[in-house]
């Protein structure tokens, strides 16, 4: 039987959030009542004195699906109760190494969504591409499934196998099973194009380390003896807010907003360059269906400023911004607080960046970087540019 200081403990600490979400509240002008979760001590008390197998209760879980239930009734795709082991997976997966089959995963139109596979991964190799729905997972319904359940079940020890049954964009579906690695994400690499002109550089996702990489790999290059460079975002997921206005100063010149958020608490606030230390070259950012959140933050920043120009696809779209808050136990709570918005004023969330060059299927998006460079060889940006 589960023991009575468990049970204190567990509604301890559910008091403490709430009496939290009471303080929020009023910070945030909705102070909540205490007595509207009056109903929720009750229901755990008669569990504890009534429920006929005493045995089957468990403190822990009733606190996190308490918990849970607070945060799914926001209806929010992007705010979830990370459970401490799910909260480990996640930092992980930001220091660029986990077992998995690395992709990024959404909740949109109430259908668990591929964000973006990451390069070189085992779903991109199996297939999966960005914008994809995931139906079933080892033959199960995703129905009502959480983002945290979804990652929890997709991923797994190197070398076993999960089966997802995905719907293309076209509608078709495909069983597809992929064996789990371990995937070591490397944010940035680099290498030069063009007869040795052209700076090329891919941001896989924006990690702790994007912004270090991303220098090293400038400092690689001759960039006084450049004819351009290539920003490639395609399938980058995202990231660090940070990272994504560290690694577009890199590119902005001084003065410039970056990005522009909206949240209830700080109101509205800007995020300046504090100025660039490479040449202004011509610059090309290639995006599409995968590239979302911090990496449309970067586009958006170089796009808006004229400091280059989009070639690709309509970016995905996610404009939010979540905070992470730690909890005493080592769970957490990823929380949606603002939304951002590019340096001219746009959303970006469910509607995305469209591209200044658009790509047709079977068109090189690289090879369409490479052409439009050769075309302004000499020019410093911005300019004012023919983009076509």
């Amino acid at each position: 039987m589960i023991k009575r200081p468990i049970m204190k403990k567990a509604l301890t600490v559910l008091g403490s959030i709430i009496i939290l979400g009471i303080a929020l509240g009023v910070n945030g002008d909705q102070a909540t009542d205490s007595a509207v979760f009056s109903p929720l001590f009750e229901v755990y008390q008669h569990i504890q004195d009534y429920f006929y197998n005493p045995e089957q209760i468990n403190d822990q879980e009733a606190l996190y699906g308490a918990i849970k239930g607070m945060v799914e009734q926001l209806d929010d795709p992007y705010s979830e109760f990370l459970s401490p082991e799910d909260y480990q997976d996640w930092e992980q997966s930001l220091r660029g190494e986990f077992s998995g089959i690395g992709i990024e995963i959404t909740i949109k139109d109430d259908t668990l969504t591929i964000i973006a596979p990451l390069a070189g991964t085992p779903a991109e190799q199996a297939g999966v591409r960005a914008g994809d729905r995931i139906l079933e997972i080892d033959g199960e319904s995703i129905e009502d499934i959480t983002l945290s359940t979804a990652a929890r079940k997709i991923r797994g020890e190197e070398g076993t196998s999960v089966s997802l049954l995905i719907q293309h964009k076209d509608g078709t579906q495909e069983e597809i099973e992929i064996v789990r690695e371990i995937i070591v994400v490397k944010s940035v690499t680099s290498e030069l194009m063009g007869e040795g002109r052209i700076a090329y550089i891919r941001i896989s996702r924006f990690g702790t380390d994007a912004t270090i990489n991303l220098d090293t790999a400038l400092v690689e290059f001759n960039l006084e003896n450049l004819d351009g460079m290539i920003l490639d975002l395609r399938n980058n997921p995202g990231g660090l807010l940070k990272e994504a206005i560290s690694v577009s100063k890199r590119f902005v010149d001084q003065d410039m907003v970056i990005v522009s958020t909206i949240g209830r608490i700080a109101g509205k606030e800007q995020f300046w360059s504090t100025g660039n230390l490479i040449p202004n070259l011509p610059l090309a950012v290639l995006i599409n269906g995968g590239t979302a959140s911090a990496a449309e933050i970067a586009a958006a920043a170089i796009r808006d400023h004229e400091m280059g120009i989009l070639i690709g696809e309509r970016s995905f779209g996610k404009g939010l911004i979540q905070r992470v808050f730690q909890l005493p136990d080592g769970s957490a709570l990823k929380l949606t607080t603002g939304e951002y918005f590019t340096p001219l004023g746009q959303a970006v969330n469910e509607v995305g960046l469209s591209p200044d060059i658009s790509i047709e299927e079977g068109e090189d998006p690289i090879e369409a970087a490479i052409t439009w460079i050769n075309a302004h060889v000499g020019a410093r940006m911005p300019i004012a540019l023919n983009k076509s």
